[in-house]
């Protein structure tokens, strides 16, 4: 972790950001992890920020840092092709662009937050482009989505907006295009029913650190630092600062001790699991933070309580199997959490890649009322420890809680239902998926009689459950005559609802025959993208 100080010399703060993208740029499964982090005032510098990599002010608002030059994304390591560039963020800063444009060409994980850019951003390199999430951000000028196949704005404003390609989703952004799906492809939705923005570190007037955790917004559009924000400062002598070689004994001790965790970079493996039981607990990652769980245990539950904040974490899975790696509230929890949800914001998962892991289950939500905001659940289709029987992996996101909220759903590549929904109430704004590329026959991936597993399933006990905004793709790499019955799977009421789905059958690699239930569709060889703008 540095913390940059304006008073320090603009060559050595160059000289420090370089030296970290030279080590990270294609470092994509590596254990360094870094944030790099301003205190307020004016930087001349240019961060390219590479993997695993947190570039990020220190003020309370944005505008309380100005970087003149750039902190951008490229994906010159890969040829302009920016769809393997993930695990990094840029967050809480203002930046003025060299030229008047910057770049931040991206695909899952890699949230653009809580920025303020005074000019124009390109979401692209030239190459193909998966993602992405723009957050609590103002842009001055003008957005181009460029070869984004897919993404979400939420809570935004902008000068303009331009480009688009299968589902790019608005909700509560300011200046969004209106509601065209499927052409273009724009789900636009006014308001943000529901959110807490990201818990973030900052340095108040005195120089002392504090954490500002945001306040329940309702019914928003637009950012929420145009004003004073609305939220509380909690000082940082109320949080357990976690640094690499922590126990889990350690860190639960200073849980019951009533502290708050704050995880520097780093990698921690866990023998035990975190138990979060304190209601309005913050555990807040800095510089994607890792968890691992050793022999099989779960990384993180957290108790069926209000208001606890997790962000900025990334769990990776063990080489023994989990059977969750992380659960938010006890099997049959019921309290009613309207008032103070728990909130997850930047909260990713991984099953191999890094090497052989294995979670039966990624994330379970039990707790009612819980906010997702920007989650990448992946079971690992590339790197190390890769196969169908290596990095096994059943469902990526289980949720059994009423009322629950999902903005910015990516789950992908997982063995059975990539999502199972469980619980009345849910709403989903956006929903990005890949299937497993891996089945190695249609034998070896079958539900019962029905070809393959759907990427979203709402199970059929469920009467309330609303959708906007969702794409599932194909790409059956080792068998391209593995089909999917449907993308999407939900019961036949009129209070499950579903709007603007799009199915792609990526190079014609594999058959999706319908997009929900048996409506829309086929995506395949000769039809590679299919639409469908509601159901029932």
């Amino acid at each position: 972790m540095f913390v940059f100080d304006p008073s320090m010399s603009g060559s050595s703060i160059q000289s420090r950001l370089s030296s970290v993208f030279s080590q990270q740029e294609t470092n994509q499964f590596g254990a360094n992890r870094y944030a790099l982090l301003f205190k307020p005032g004016t930087y001349n510098v240019d961060a390219n920020v590479g993997f695993y990599t947190q570039v990020a002010g220190l003020g309370l608002s944005p505008d309380d840092v100005t970087i003149n030059g750039a902190v951008h994304a490229e994906a010159d390591w890969f040829q302009g092709n920016a769809t393997q560039n993930f695990w990094r963020s840029a967050e809480n800063l203002s930046v003025t662009p060299t030229g008047g444009t910057d770049r931040w060409a991206v695909s899952q994980a890699a949230p653009y937050r809580r920025m303020h850019l005074r000019g124009n951003l390109q979401l692209d390199d030239g190459g193909w482009s998966s993602g992405g999430l723009l957050a609590d951000t103002k842009i001055d000028g003008q957005v181009r989505s460029g070869s984004q196949q897919q993404w979400l704005s939420r809570n935004t404003q902008w000068g303009s907006w331009t480009g688009s390609n299968w589902n790019m989703t608005f909700v509560g952004a300011v200046n969004a295009p209106g509601n065209t799906f499927p052409n273009p492809p724009y789900t636009t939705v006014g308001q943000t029913p529901v959110v807490r923005e990201k818990p973030f570190l900052y340095v108040d007037n005195a120089g002392a650190y504090n954490v500002f955790v945001p306040a329940l917004r309702t019914n928003s559009s637009g950012v929420s630092w145009n004003a004073t924000p609305a939220g509380s400062a909690l000082p940082i002598s109320q949080f357990y600062i976690v640094k690499p070689g922590a126990t889990a004994a350690s860190i639960n001790a200073a849980l019951a001790q009533g502290k708050n965790l704050l995880f520097t970079p780093g990698v921690y493996h866990l023998g035990d699991t975190i138990r979060v039981t304190r209601a309005d607990t913050v555990v807040l990652g800095l510089g994607l933070a890792t968890l691992v769980p050793d022999n099989g245990v779960t990384a993180m539950t957290v108790a069926d309580v209000d208001g606890v904040k997790v962000a900025g974490l990334l769990f990776d899975a063990g080489t023994t199997n989990s059977q969750v790696l992380m659960e938010v509230g006890a099997a049959g929890s019921s309290a009613n959490h309207s008032a103070n949800p728990t909130s997850l914001n930047d909260v990713f998962f991984r099953v191999g890649g890094a090497g052989v892991g294995k979670a039966t289950v990624s994330l379970r939500i039990n707790s009612n009322n819980v906010i997702g905001d920007h989650m990448w659940i992946w079971r690992a289709d590339h790197g190390s420890g890769v196969g169908w029987n290596t990095n096994t992996a059943q469902n990526g996101l289980v949720v059994n809680g009423n009322n629950v909220t999902m903005y910015g759903l990516f789950v992908e590549h997982y063995q059975q239902y990539q999502t199972l929904w469980n619980g009345n109430g849910g709403r989903t704004y956006f929903y990005q998926n890949e299937m497993p590329y891996d089945p190695p026959n249609q034998g070896a991936w079958m539900n019962g009689s029905t070809q393959g597993w759907a990427a979203y399933k709402v199970d059929n006990s469920v009467t309330s459950h609303e959708a906007w905004g969702l794409g599932s793709y194909c790409y059956f790499s080792a068998n391209p005559s593995v089909v999917a019955a449907r993308a999407f799977e939900v019961p036949n009421n009129g209070g499950v609802r579903f709007h603007d789905m799009v199915t792609v059958s990526l190079g014609g690699t594999g058959t999706i025959t319908h997009v929900i239930n048996n409506s829309g569709g086929p995506s395949n060889s000769s039809n590679s993208v299919a639409n469908l703008v509601s159901f029932p």
